[in-house]
């Protein structure tokens, strides 16, 4: 067992949680199955985070908070302590994802991870990260935070036809994601585009990218690997990814056509009644 008494507070934001966490339980003189009752989980769960066994949620810092009355010094720490469990090589292109002003990204089989909900993400995280797959999937919400700004970025998304038949999880958590594309349809900052199979060759062929932009800083293009992100500001890269972007867009459904696809899978491909019949 870790001692917390031995771990170094600037180590890393999820260190200097739990030894803020610990200090505050004390200060308020609470053991830890006392905190626990308090917010409705395990003494035993209490000890996990504050020996940085356990990586806590939004939602438990929420709790944390109200508790102990630390005016949301938990619930602000929470952001840096889960952008800490991204992979090194992705957590630059966080960062800069968290700053920009328009984001427009292609995507080739996934939807895009800032639309997917929980069950979807957790889906596919669960893939590669067997372990600590409630981490992954906490980080994943807390970056789709960006959305709900009183300011939040523009957002356009083109997502390959495949992205709506690849069936995620199994059909009704396929049928709430697409519910859940379909609900952007009234966020006037959330524009999402189907390109389907018919139009055939396309700009995209080279895979997923994103291209951000931002209000102060240079454009930048980021592209996804199997261990590490490509993410450069090269304005010949940035040219010839945003004309490709627009040549994307234009072989692609308009939103609204898109919305009726996306609809007709949800009901013909996922539909609880179709699903029924067929057996």
């Amino acid at each position: 067992m870790v001692n917390i008494q031995s771990l170094d507070p600037t180590a890393s934001p999820l260190d200097y949680y739990g030894w803020e966490l610990r200090r505050q339980r004390e200060a308020h003189g609470l053991k830890q199955s006392q905190l626990g009752d308090i917010i409705f989980c395990t003494g035993s769960l209490i000890g996990q985070i504050e020996t940085t066994k356990k990586v806590p949620t939004r939602d438990f810092s929420e709790r944390v908070d109200a508790a102990l009355g630390t005016d949301g010094l938990f619930s602000r720490l929470i952001g840096l302590v889960l952008r800490s469990q991204l992979p090194n090589w992705f957590q630059p292109y966080a960062e800069m994802e968290a700053k920009a002003a328009y984001i427009s990204t292609y995507q080739a089989q996934l939807v895009y991870g800032l639309l997917q909900t929980e069950e979807y993400a957790r889906a596919v995280l669960s893939v590669e990260n067997h372990s600590k797959v409630d981490e992954v999937v906490a980080t994943r919400m807390e970056r789709q935070r960006i959305l709900m700004r009183a300011q939040p970025p523009a957002l356009w998304v083109v997502l390959d036809e495949a992205a709506l038949l690849r069936e995620i999880g199994g059909p009704d958590v396929m049928r709430r994601q697409l519910a859940h594309l379909l609900s952007f349809g009234s966020n006037p900052w959330v524009e999402v585009q189907i390109l389907p199979f018919r139009p055939g060759q396309h700009a995209g062929m080279m895979g997923s990218f994103n291209l951000l932009r931002f209000e102060d800083n240079p454009d930048l293009f980021y592209m996804d690997g199997y261990d590490q992100g490509h993410m450069t500001a090269n304005p010949d890269v940035i040219k010839e990814r945003s004309v490709g972007y627009a040549r994307l867009q234009a072989s692609a459904l308009s939103p609204e056509d898109s919305a009726r696809l996306i609809t007709r899978v949800m009901e013909e491909r996922y539909a609880t009644q179709h699903r029924t019949e067929e057996r």
